[in-house]
């Protein structure tokens, strides 16, 4: 059930779905980098003003589930306009600074984000955009990401299957459940 809070802006009531701490597992696969299963905590606070604070750590796990590095931090802010227009502002570990647009699905919670500006540090490895699909199915939170490099065309590289709130034993369980790499997460939302 998606609870309203008493106190957020008027404004962002359409992604009052976002709200809440976010535990579970995913895949990574992306030409030149490790093929992995990963952990990830994401939360999505607000403050009563009108945006939506975003916080997302993700680690690397062993063949066992457990953590074994970390893997990227991100941090941004989303925001909605009044025809349903999302704009997210984020900054990543890695030394990337992107703003992402995009929309609200209509009649159901699903957004789907381009990168509109992406700005690098020397120390960043290569980029030049991507796409994001969010969407709350039966309850829980899940999301594909797409990328694209200089060498690499816009294609799937992390998704990921977040429930609220979850106890380390059931992250476990999820990250066990995973199955074969690689997984492009897009049949989530088919």
């Amino acid at each position: 059930m998606i609870e309203i809070p008493s106190d957020l802006h008027p404004d962002l009531v359409p992604l009052a779905f976002l709200l809440g701490n976010w535990v579970g597992a995913g895949v990574s696969d992306f030409p030149g980098a490790e093929k992995c299963n990963f952990g990830q905590e994401v939360t999505f606070s607000h403050d009563g003003r009108d945006f939506l604070e975003y916080t997302s750590h993700s680690w690397v796990l062993d063949a066992d589930g457990n953590k074994a590095r970390p893997l990227e931090t991100e941090t941004g802010y989303w925001r909605i306009d009044k025809d349903r227009k999302v704009e997210v502002v984020m900054a990543r570990d890695q030394g990337v600074i992107e703003i992402w647009y995009g929309e609200l699905a209509d009649k159901k919670p699903q957004i789907d984000l381009v990168t509109d500006a992406v700005a690098r540090t020397a120390a960043s490895g290569p980029y030049s955009g991507g796409k994001r699909l969010y969407g709350y199915v039966n309850s829980d939170l899940m999301w594909v990401g797409e990328k694209a490099t200089p060498e690499v065309e816009l294609r799937p590289y992390m998704s990921a299957h977040l429930k609220k709130t979850v106890t380390p034993e059931e992250v476990e369980a999820m990250a066990k459940s995973l199955g074969d790499l690689p997984d492009d997460g897009i049949a989530f939302f088919k």
